[in-house]
């Protein structure tokens, strides 16, 4: 449609009067460098590193953009639901017509100020070592004095008091009342924790309720940290809701989701306990017998191995010992007897046949120098007329050489 004579208002394209928007935004000197109060929405970060979300309160929303460099130097990026304060200039964004925030700077504010102060506290403490697991104690078995710190007011007492009466009516309760929320809490807290200390108790447990990350800000305080770190006895920290952390809960010895779990941590079910005695008393009577069943086993062995090499057993072995060998030595003697029997008597038959007697029983005579007395055995010994002595079998005669 054209313009009439009386119609003097311009014509321009979408470009041109989102530019002439953007220009006249840009041309404002509070628009080039402003803080921005709100609520975060809507937040995401591309794979570039680009920020985009939404700052809004109760009445108004704006779009905002945060490029990647910006980006790097904030400490803690917010999240959805994050108060913050944002720094930037106000710009348009041409290919949809929108206005924008282009933000260099972001400040937390409110919870969102507070965790940056939890990440700091906590960096610091883990580096000093407060964290450490090898500073980590165990809880007493069977504690005797538990010390509690918490309100005296509240349900927190009253959880840790009900679940100790039913599960371990032994143990006794030492409280040191304090503070858990507030300006003045932390140095109760910790003024608390150093006084319990001083009492004869094996366990302590510093407790609280649910709430906010304000409700909950007592116990992400430093003096309350290195009062747990310097315990005398073990910690355990039951603050807030399972979901719950505090630097209370890093430096303890053990954390607890809720009071009454702490509780339950903290000593021994006597309903288990009465289950145990009686399965160790069953299995104790069982090694009893056992043992007393070996011991009459090893006895008996014992004695009949006491038996088998007693003097008497042996006495009696060795004497029928001495009984088979006396007759063994018998036998073995009339054996030995009997043959030299039998070589005396072949001994005595062959000096028989050599006796000289025998031989003159036979006819034959022995002749002998009447003088000398020698055995004549050549013809020349009795040349010359000698006298001769002549032995038969009978006896000797005379006789005189005639050649």
């Amino acid at each position: 449609m054209q313009n009439t004579l009386f119609d003097l208002a311009p014509t321009l394209t979408v470009t041109q009067l989102v530019r002439q928007i953007k220009d006249a935004v840009e041309r404002d000197e509070v628009l080039r460098d402003v803080w921005v109060r709100g609520e975060v929405s809507n937040f995401t970060q591309s794979a570039a590193g680009h920020l985009y979300f939404t700052l809004k309160d109760r009445d108004a929303a704006i779009r905002c953009v945060m490029w990647r460099s910006d980006a790097a130097r904030v400490l803690h990026l917010p999240n959805n639901g994050d108060a913050i304060e944002a720094r930037g200039r106000v710009s348009v964004y041409e290919a949809r017509g929108d206005v924008q925030l282009y933000v260099s700077e972001i400040k937390l504010t409110g919870a969102g100020a507070l965790w940056v102060e939890f990440e700091r506290l906590k960096a610091r403490l883990e580096a000093e070592g407060l964290f450490a697991p090898e500073h980590k104690r165990a809880l007493p078995e069977f504690p005797h004095v538990i010390g509690v710190v918490t309100s005296r007011e509240g349900a927190v007492l009253r959880d840790i008091r009900h679940v100790l009466a039913r599960r371990y009516p032994l143990a006794q309760i030492l409280l040191a009342p304090t503070l858990v929320q507030g300006a003045d809490a932390p140095p109760m807290i910790a003024g608390a924790i150093q006084s319990l200390n001083d009492f004869e108790i094996d366990v302590l447990i510093v407790a609280r309720g649910g709430g906010s990350i304000e409700d909950l800000w007592a116990f992400n305080d430093e003096r309350v940290a290195r009062a747990i770190y310097h315990s005398r006895v073990p910690v355990i920290s039951a603050v807030g809701h399972e979901t719950d952390f505090t630097i209370a809960d890093f430096v303890a010895d053990v954390r607890a989701p809720t009071p009454s779990a702490a509780a339950e941590l903290v000593a021994p079910d006597v309903r288990e306990l009465r289950g145990v005695i009686a399965s160790a008393r069953t299995r104790l009577a069982q090694l009893t017998r056992a043992r007393v069943d070996d011991a009459r086993a090893r006895l008996a062995q014992t004695t009949h191995a006491l038996e088998r090499h007693s003097p008497h057993a042996r006495l009696a072995n060795d004497r029928q010992r001495v009984d088979e060998l006396s007759r063994r030595l018998d036998a073995r003697i009339r054996q030995l007897l009997a043959l030299h029997r039998e070589k005396l008597n072949g001994a005595l038959r062959h000096l028989a046949a050599l006796d000289p007697e025998a031989t003159l029983a036979r006819g034959y005579a022995i002749v002998r120098e009447e003088e000398s007395g020698r055995v004549v055995r050549w013809r020349a010994q009795a040349a010359g007329h000698k006298r001769m002595r002549i032995r038969v079998s009978d006896g000797e005669f005379g006789a005189t050489a005639d050649e």
